[in-house]
């Protein structure tokens, strides 16, 4: 098992993804939270927004399947080499969505005993008008 587990959230409206082993777009399947009035200006720092995108349909599931292909990544041949597996998650702005999900993974992983370092690359970044 590596060293770091390196989680970084972002928005795409912000820029590039980061460089990452694992990227996850959840912009398209999942429901974006910055379209409630109610939700827009809270981050997932705030607890509806988290509930929010937790109770998402799928959600749950990918984040299984996520802490999954991080422990192929790490059960690798050359992970020892390698050191730190990087997961990089994306929303639209990068304050709801990702960083929950994130959160979430990093979550998920330190339960089976992993180092996980976490961060959020737009979380603070103004909303985004659209």
């Amino acid at each position: 098992m590596p060293t770091v587990v390196e989680i970084v959230s972002f928005g795409y409206l912000h820029g590039e993804p980061p460089p990452a082993h694992l990227t996850i777009d959840l912009r398209h399947h999942f429901r974006d939270p910055h379209v409630s009035p109610q939700l827009r200006y809270m981050t997932a720092l705030d607890e509806p927004v988290r509930a929010t995108v937790l109770d998402t349909p799928g959600v749950a599931e990918l984040v299984e399947a996520s802490a999954a292909a991080v422990v192929a990544f790490a059960a690798g041949p050359n992970a020892a080499r390698c050191g730190t597996v990087t997961v990089a998650d994306g929303c639209a702005g990068g304050r709801h969505r990702a960083p929950t999900f994130a959160m979430a993974l990093a979550d998920r992983l330190r339960r089976d005993g992993l180092t996980v370092a976490l961060r959020h690359r737009d979380l603070g970044k103004p909303v985004v008008q659209r």
